[in-house]
């Protein structure tokens, strides 16, 4: 009995809260703008990432090429 009562309860939240987001045009638009403003920087942390990773392959690379381990 306990769980049909919590079920309806959580049903009951799950539609209320559906019709009181109406359209969602206001959320995807948000939603948009805040991915949207986190691209350049995301852009720019890859970038330095790339980086740090070619200086580091270079160095290990010139190392071997010195050491004539290379194939």
């Amino acid at each position: 009995m306990r769980k049909k009562i919590f079920l309806s309860a959580a049903i009951l939240a799950a539609v209320v809260s559906a019709y009181a987001q109406g359209n969602g045009q206001a959320g995807i638009t948000e939603a948009t703008q805040m991915v949207t403003s986190y691209f350049e920087p995301g852009t720019k942390l890859i970038y330095a990432i790339g980086a740090v990773v070619g200086l580091i392959g270079g160095v290990k690379v010139y190392g071997k090429f010195v050491r004539r381990e290379v194939a």
